[in-house]
């Protein structure tokens, strides 16, 4: 049994259209919590729009890298 495969099961654009629409449903949640946590809209913003900037390149990368894994599929 092969566990890694050279091709992606999904195709790349699949793959950001999953990442940005996760991403988009993580940035309200993580601006809710900060406004929770800070009580303030601006801060609460600029913690959830950063946070997910980086969460986005993340796991777009670990998405693909394990696309390529025949194991479970």
């Amino acid at each position: 049994m092969k566990l890694l495969r050279r091709r992606p099961h999904q195709q790349l654009p699949r793959a950001v259209v999953k990442t940005l629409g996760y991403r988009l449903f993580m940035v309200a949640i993580t601006v809710g919590v900060a406004f929770l946590v800070v009580g303030n809209t601006a801060e609460a913003l600029s913690i959830g729009l950063i946070a997910n900037v980086v969460k986005t390149g993340t796991y777009f990368a670990y998405e693909r890298a394990w696309d390529r894994v025949d194991w479970g599929v």
